[in-house]
């Protein structure tokens, strides 16, 4: 049965983590978005001041059943942990932060080469639920055996065989001297909706308000704005390299045949477009950073 809290207005109610890996970029994307409400401290629940948002801040594993049970409207989460409860919620939005991917673990110098050597194993973890399903899927029941912290640790200790644990740079694999035999899951911070508020006409609305700012914010992040000056015949050359997002825009200069060119390039081929633009002509390249993109 949903504990779904309804508000007359619309107001949406978002979990975000109140301590912990996501909690900054979170608050910082919220930020980003416009909105305006108290900063987490020792809050447990703060308002926007500028939009119908209420904001709860809670322990980042209890927010997919929030989530669910409709408690709250939205929840911003890591997608492991959506994996780990599997909870009917709607993922609406990859958040572009947060990554990391639980894998399957040994110790460098284990007998365990492969999954299958595994089948009858110890497997120490804090995601039991993600680790049976994986390995049932291999046709595999190791023992699973479950921990709140400190899994690495568990092999050198005696206590497993393997472990499944969350990695973001692999450090904490290394410095327990171990190596990853497979990979159960890909996460990112996600936002999430709860079923009942994607269907009501008025929370729905409010949430595609706020998912238009996040997808603009997230946008930005993919492009350089760029500025240039270039003799009108470089045009070809030019929009051959940086089309634009539908055209450059083009202004001619005081000087004849000299126009400015202002466009977007996407971060990820933003120097090789640059060399490009510099040979075919553009001088005098101006580059800044974008706040928002609506496309």
């Amino acid at each position: 049965m949903s504990n779904q809290v309804i508000d007359g207005d619309g107001t949406l109610k978002l979990a975000v983590q109140r301590s912990g890996r996501l909690t900054d970029d979170t608050l910082t994307l919220l930020h980003a978005i416009g909105l305006d409400f108290e900063s987490y401290g020792q809050r447990l629940f703060s308002r926007c001041r500028n939009f119908p948002l209420s904001i709860l801040y809670g322990r980042d594993d209890d927010i997919p059943e929030y989530v669910a049970l409709g408690t709250v409207d939205l929840g911003i989460v890591g997608r492991n942990l959506i994996h780990e409860e599997g909870v009917a919620v709607c993922e609406l939005e990859p958040l572009g932060f947060g990554y990391c991917a639980l894998v399957v673990a040994v110790p460098r110098d284990s007998q365990f080469q492969t999954l299958s050597d595994l089948k009858h194993a110890r497997i120490a973890t804090s995601y039991p639920n993600s680790t049976r399903r994986f390995f049932a899927d291999e046709a595999a029941q190791p023992e699973v055996i479950t921990l709140s912290g400190s899994v690495e640790v568990a092999p050198s200790l005696g206590l497993a065989d393997a472990i499944v644990d969350l990695t973001a740079t692999g450090s904490s694999l290394l410095l327990n001297d171990l190596r990853p035999l497979a990979t159960i899951l890909e996460s990112e911070a996600v936002l999430v909706a709860n079923e009942a508020a994607m269907a009501d006409p008025t929370r729905r609305a409010n949430i595609d308000r706020l998912l238009l700012r996040i997808r603009a914010v997230r946008e930005a992040r993919r492009f350089k704005y760029v500025m240039m000056n270039a003799p009108e015949s470089a045009l070809p050359a030019i929009r051959a390299v940086v089309p634009g997002l539908k055209s450059p825009t083009i202004i001619p200069l005081a000087d004849p045949g000299w126009v400015a060119v202002h466009t977007a390039i996407e971060e990820e081929a933003f120097w090789e477009s640059i060399e490009r633009l510099r040979e075919a002509g553009a001088t005098e390249i101006l580059v800044s950073s974008l706040d928002k993109l609506l496309l």
